[in-house]
């Protein structure tokens, strides 16, 4: 008797036809998010910008409310505590944009990205699935760091009666706006880490964007300097923090909109051009 060949059927979870699977945006998220936590420095950066921002919103408003008789009546009439209250972010939204750019400029450094490329070829979708990864951990951390300032700043204030409660009006908005700053600060690294795709690169440009090109903004002759200084990235983005709203200010959400659009820009190119380079 002649046995009869069987064909032994495919393995589960194996491409059928030839047909290569391709990972799911879920499956990239959760990828992505596997690989932001198993590097060390995203640990230490999350850690160094919660540690600086609390601990310099913290002594920041405690010498500010003991020097609060040396204030004239009008300046105390625009003394904004909640804002005070988180002036720490202004230095540490430096560590969420160094991470930012990281989160895209390490694996350019290390090769990595053909593999991810070569395992995921659409790769606008790797792209949006780092951004969406990145921007969790920002905001998250950015809400940690705002409220945590603000509470323990309100301890300072409310010796001189002048604490403000998240019931009052625009507080919690001010105050949720302070993680929507760190949240925006990290995309700023994040677009520049995906157009120039090079860490020093990317850092480089984004802390001069932040912390140099406004004050160089300040030589422009004429009205040019203001005008151009009040609607630079930070400058305008620190508007969402702020719950007094002086004459000739631009509006909180105005200010974020404009934040929010420096870093658009340069990212919505650098994705283009993700498409166009080589890995």
């Amino acid at each position: 008797m002649t046995a009869t060949p069987t064909t032994a059927a495919p393995p589960a979870g194996a491409a059928v036809a030839g047909h290569q699977a391709r990972p799911t945006l879920w499956h990239l998220i959760r990828s992505e998010w596997t690989k932001i936590w198993s590097v060390r420095s995203t640990l230490w950066t999350l850690g160094v910008l919660i540690l600086v921002t609390v601990g310099l919103s913290t002594l920041f408003n405690w010498g500010e409310s003991s020097n609060l008789s040396q204030l004239s009546p009008k300046q105390r009439l625009q003394l904004d505590v909640t804002y005070t209250a988180m002036g720490g972010l202004i230095l540490g939204q430096l560590a969420i944009a160094v991470l930012g750019s990281m989160v895209v400029t390490s694996e350019y450094g290390t090769g990595g990205i053909r593999s991810t490329f070569t395992a995921a070829p659409r790769r606008m979708r790797v792209m949006l699935s780092k951004a969406i990864v990145f921007g969790i951990v920002a905001f998250i951390t950015g809400l940690i760091v705002a409220f945590g300032s603000y509470f323990l700043a309100m301890i300072f204030w409310s010796q001189h009666g002048l604490a403000t409660n998240l019931g009052q009006p625009h507080v919690l908005r001010a105050v949720f706006g302070g993680a929507l700053y760190v949240l925006a600060s990290g995309m700023l690294g994040f677009a520049f880490g995906t157009l120039l795709r090079h860490t020093g690169a990317a850092i480089a440009t984004t802390i001069g964007l932040l912390f140099v090109a406004p004050f160089l903004t300040q030589l422009l002759p004429g009205t040019w300097g203001d005008k151009i200084n009040t609607y630079f990235i930070g400058n305008a983005g620190q508007h969402i923090m702020q719950v007094l709203h002086l004459p000739g200010e631009i509006s909180p959400w105005i200010g974020y909109l404009t934040m929010t659009i420096w870093w658009l820009v340069p990212l919505a190119f650098g994705a283009f051009l993700v498409q166009k380079r080589d890995a």
